[in-house]
């Protein structure tokens, strides 16, 4: 599926490619609705229904992804929130020896996601894969979502990455999409991001399950291939 010689920089995005989006799934859709209806007073059912219009408002803008910006406007502690349920914030099956293998063969391998650092930092205290990447970068740095022509521009500037040769891994077909136009030659999505959920990729790029389907060969096997 991927010609690893053809690859330097393997990007990825992190809930529902390197992380399970289960933990993001049940947060913005059934924690946070519930925990904000009870700080207000409110009706459970209604308050859902209101929250998820105003999340869709926003969707694919910084502010769909800001932890400021939702404390704010629900005033809330949406990062406290979140440490409710942290229990469910977990690696997708083989992420961690993935980035081992990727770092094995010598990739660059570059965290690129919308989430909030607040947010980052928390994902980060909690799971393995920190020590396992060359680069963490949050769009917020660069005041553009990975939906925006701006976002991947300065990514490039930032990073020096070739286009031709880097690898983006994300379970967002808007994202991919947006990654394509900018000149991101190898893209692929995953099918199923939340592994409690039901819903599974069935858009235009190829996809994986899981990421031992695409491991690189370390350096060792390559190099004995070839003398062999």
């Amino acid at each position: 599926m991927i010609d690893w010689s053809a690859i330097d920089t393997v990007l990825l995005d992190m809930d529902g490619t390197l992380l399970d989006l289960h933990f993001d799934n049940v947060f913005w859709l059934s924690h946070l609705p519930r925990r904000y209806a009870e700080h207000h007073g409110l009706c459970p059912d209604d308050t859902c229904r209101q929250l998820h219009q105003r999340f869709n408002a926003i969707r694919g803008t910084l502010n769909w992804y800001c932890l400021d910006y939702w404390s704010r406007e629900l005033a809330l502690d949406i990062r406290l929130l979140k440490e409710e349920i942290q229990h469910l914030i977990a690696e997708r099956p083989y992420a961690i020896h993935f980035l081992e293998q990727l770092g094995r063969a010598g990739k660059a391998r570059i965290l690129a996601t919308n989430a909030h650092p607040r947010s980052l930092d928390l994902k980060l205290s909690l799971t393995g894969i920190g020590s396992h990447l060359d680069r963490i970068i949050s769009s917020h740095q660069y005041r553009a979502p990975k939906e925006s022509p701006l976002f991947w521009q300065a990514l490039v500037e930032d990073t020096g990455l070739n286009p031709a040769r880097t690898l983006f891994i994300d379970d967002s077909q808007t994202v991919l999409e947006a990654a394509q136009r900018f000149g991101i030659r190898h893209l692929l999505c995953i099918y199923q991001p939340d592994s409690q959920g039901t819903r599974h990729y069935e858009g235009p790029f190829q996809a994986i399950h899981h990421f031992d389907e695409i491991l690189p060969l370390p350096l060792v096997a390559v190099a004995l291939h070839h003398h062999g």
